[in-house]
């Protein structure tokens, strides 16, 4: 998955981002969406302007008017999520819920676009990520909040897996760091645990090629990585899948 898209020079969630990681070859393309004060939902990862724009404030206490004319790295305007979702038609996405004022637009557009074979709804926040399912008139893919993960984490070393099925009812995928406290969170142990309990794992945010020949090896079943050029490097040269019309040589 292409962690907000692909741009050396910054860009991170601009539409140019996104495109040239389906340039790439990349179907998967990871995004974080926040809300104005007047309940227009944005694609962009921090709930300030402050970090990566030419602009300042706080996302949620701020018209879409402001936010409009703020742009990514001092050039590209942050993208609307109906904006993102007509820039992208044939794009699956991975769609992290970051404020609870999103939710109600994420939902919507999802049926208004039928997206529902081509979402997976992530959240730190097991509460938003709720939200938004309970919107939908048919299931979509989701992974844990938090506190679920976390419970999940510490338990499934010891429970039986219908246990473990259980306790993550209506959860598909677990998002993880490879490490956390200095625990290894992905072992090849820790992966078939998961798909035997009827999950996936993917691995955030992996950005040197031996480390992803190391986590595809173990069998996860995928990497959000910054470098998409150099995952795309890795995939093509295990196979995975063919190169995009802008791809590198594969020799990362």
């Amino acid at each position: 998955m292409a962690h907000r898209g692909f741009c050396l020079q910054g860009w991170e969630n601009s539409l140019p981002a996104f495109r040239a990681a389906l340039e790439l070859g990349y179907q998967y393309l990871e995004t974080d969406i926040n809300t104005t004060a007047d309940g227009v939902t944005v694609v962009f990862h921090d709930t300030s302007l402050d970090r990566i724009t030419d602009g300042a404030g706080r996302i949620a206490e701020l018209p879409y008017a402001v936010v409009r004319e703020a742009r990514i790295g001092g050039e590209q305007p942050i993208p609307t999520l109906r904006e993102f979702f007509e820039a992208l038609p044939a794009a699956r996405f991975n769609i992290d819920v970051k404020d609870a004022g999103s939710a109600a637009t994420l939902a919507a557009l999802i049926e208004e676009f039928g997206l529902h074979e081509r979402v997976c709804v992530a959240s730190f926040s097991g509460r938003r990520r709720k939200d938004v399912l309970s919107r939908l008139s048919r299931p979509v893919a989701s992974s844990p909040g938090q506190k679920l993960l976390l419970a999940y984490a510490l338990l499934s070393p010891w429970l039986p897996i219908p246990l473990l099925r259980a306790m993550m009812a209506g959860v598909d995928v677990l998002q993880i760091p490879r490490r956390a406290m200095g625990v290894d969170l992905v072992t090849r142990r820790s992966v078939g645990r998961a798909h035997r309990a009827g999950l996936k794992m993917h691995v955030w945010t992996i950005n040197e090629p031996a480390d992803m020949d190391q986590l595809l090896g173990l069998g996860v079943d995928g990497i959000m990585t910054d470098r998409a050029d150099l995952l795309a490097a890795v995939m093509r040269r295990r196979g995975y899948w063919p190169a995009g019309p802008g791809a590198p040589a594969a020799t990362a």
